[in-house]
């Protein structure tokens, strides 16, 4: 079964939400209200509220880091991924964790980056050269 993943969250000032969802990230932007915006996240539907964003803290150990849990994010081709952190780069991101590969020679390597919207939300982007390769052990 496919389907497509729906996540709604908190975020404090949507015009700020559009600039980073919209202009950076590159979003189209779907419905919205006063209070609340939709964006296309790379074929899924975020639903971002104005209210207190969730609270996280650094303490998923992957490899030899601590990232921050909880987080959101998503899997792309590794050309994909590419062009997506040389965005994020061009835009001058914080990242928590900088655009690297992990896993090297492993099964399930992958390039992965984390960041943070300007709300504070974590977002960590995967990229692999064999989508296929997602799950394996």
């Amino acid at each position: 079964m496919n389907s497509l993943f729906h996540f709604a969250f908190n975020v404090t000032d949507l015009d700020l939400t559009r600039q980073f969802y919209g202009g950076v990230l590159g979003c189209r932007e779907g419905r919205s209200t006063a209070t609340w915006v939709d964006f296309d996240f790379f074929g899924h539907q975020l639903s971002m509220h104005l209210g207190e964003p969730f609270k996280t803290s650094p303490t998923g150990h992957v490899g030899d880091h601590l990232v921050p849990m909880p987080h959101f994010g998503l899997v792309l081709a590794l050309p994909d991924w590419q062009a997506l952190a040389q965005r994020l780069e061009q835009a001058r991101i914080d990242f928590i964790l900088p655009p690297e590969l992990r896993f090297a020679g492993q099964p399930g390597e992958q390039w992965t980056m984390f960041f943070c919207d300007p709300f504070g939300n974590p977002i960590e982007v995967k990229g692999f050269a064999a989508l296929d390769t997602l799950y394996a052990s």
